[in-house]
């Protein structure tokens, strides 16, 4: 491994000194012995030449100054040198040509002088003295450059620490809002469990009274009435039977108490000629036709698929083509261990596929009131009873070319429900 060289005079070109002597050949013979370091020389040959330099110039390493010089001595340049606040920080060094005596060097060292070189100057001693203040320049730069990067790390970190506060504190709001939404929600629950409640009531009450009235007239009529008026009849009863264990079903599901008792093992095929078979006031008015291909047992609510299928038909006749016959296929297109896939497709104007997600939410509508009447939520209710089975809906459309509903629900082991689990009773088939 190369091991990279620290480049020392790359460091000492960074120093830079002033040189303040009256006398030419002293200002030569200082930067003679010290032209070897590599060091900047700047000379002034006055105490008020140094101190115009220093005017411009504060980014001085080292002033070696001469005591003896004529108009302003070298102690009364550095007194002004170092009234000024951005000068004080650069070390003196007086240069004399006899001992000055203790009193007289007081006075230099008081002036802020650091030290004293006498003349005749000693080369190595000159240099010496000044690489001492050199490397101690440099230290004191890249502790200063060290001392910057943590005032910039702290304020950075002084930052973060704030915005981590910030965000702490609209999570702690963010935490009281959901609470107090919670709160909300909840009693909104509550004023919906009661209301649906009473309106399952109200509703059952009339029921029962049609299936009541509908059975007296069934036995006291049977075999003397029109079979016509008498088949219209059982499909009132049978109606009413199915609206009543859908009320049923719908408040449980509302609530969310769905148990392993509310669910069935179905045959889907007869459940959805059961969904055909009460539509066909509708489909005999729009002459639909609707083919229902071979389709697997599920295991799930009755009522609720029901639903299901019976929203995803009336859908597809709502949403057909004026000048076309609406055809609609109900059929399986995977069947495995683990899912089965059904479709339910249609020919009508489709929709753009844009709008693949939102049509499933709640009283969204592509289309106004004016073109076709609907409450927005039919599609929103097939997702929740999919979801609730553990399944998936999701469609696919152009505009102008039909739709089609994927639905995905879970498969089951029909051996092992198929003992001692109820079962859809399947009422009469019609063709379609």
């Amino acid at each position: 491994m190369e091991l990279v060289k620290k480049d020392d005079n790359a460091e000492k070109s960074t120093v830079k000194i002033l040189v303040v002597d009256d006398r030419e050949d002293n200002l030569l013979s200082i930067e003679t012995i010290l032209e070897q370091e590599n060091y900047t020389i700047i000379t002034a040959n006055s105490g008020r030449s140094a101190l115009k330099i220093l005017l411009a110039q504060q980014d001085f390493t080292l002033i070696l100054m001469d005591v003896q010089m004529p108009d302003m001595n070298g102690f009364e340049t550095a007194s002004l040198i170092y009234e000024r606040e951005k000068l004080r920080h650069i070390p003196i060094i007086f240069i004399t040509a006899h001992n000055q005596g203790e009193e007289r060097m007081f006075e230099g060292y008081k002036m802020g002088g650091v030290d004293f070189i006498y003349k005749p100057i000693n080369p190595e001693l000159l240099r010496y003295k000044v690489s001492v203040f050199a490397d101690l320049y440099q230290k004191t730069h890249q502790l200063l450059s060290q001392e910057k990067k943590l005032l910039a790390a702290n304020k950075k970190l002084e930052t973060e620490i704030e915005e981590r506060r910030i965000s702490e504190e609209k999570v702690r709001l963010l935490n009281e809002q959901l609470i107090e939404n919670n709160q909300q929600l909840k009693s909104t629950i509550e004023e919906l469990d009661r209301f649906a409640y009473v309106a399952s009531h109200d509703l059952q009450e009339p029921l029962r009274k049609i299936l009541v009235f509908s059975d007296k007239i069934q036995t006291k009529y049977k075999g003397s009435v029109d079979p016509e008026l008498y088949q219209n009849l059982e499909k009132i009863v049978r109606a009413s039977e199915r609206m009543q264990t859908l009320i049923n079903d719908l408040l449980r599901f509302s609530r969310q108490t769905s148990t392993d008792d509310d669910f069935a093992l179905i045959p889907l095929k007869d459940l959805v000629q059961d969904v055909i078979a009460d539509m066909e006031v509708e489909i005999e008015k729009t002459g639909a036709q609707i083919q229902v291909s071979e389709l697997p047992k599920i295991w799930g609510i009755p009522s609720l698929l029901r639903q299901l299928f019976q929203n995803l038909v009336s859908n597809a006749i709502k949403f057909r083509k004026p000048d076309m016959v609406p055809t609609i296929l109900i059929a399986q297109e995977v069947s495995s261990k683990d899912i089965h896939r059904l479709v339910v497709q249609d020919n009508g104007i489709g929709f753009d596929a844009r709008y693949a997600e939102e049509i499933f939410m709640v009283f969204k509508r592509l289309h106004s009131y004016h073109e076709f009447a609907g409450s927005g939520v039919g599609l929103s209710i097939c997702k929740k009873i999919v979801e609730h089975h553990n399944g998936q809906i999701r469609a696919e459309s152009t505009i102008g070319n039909g739709a089609r509903f994927i639905i995905e629900l879970p498969a089951v082991d029909v051996e092992r429900h198929i003992k001692n689990v109820p079962s859809l009773n399947a009422t009469p088939k019609v063709s379609v």
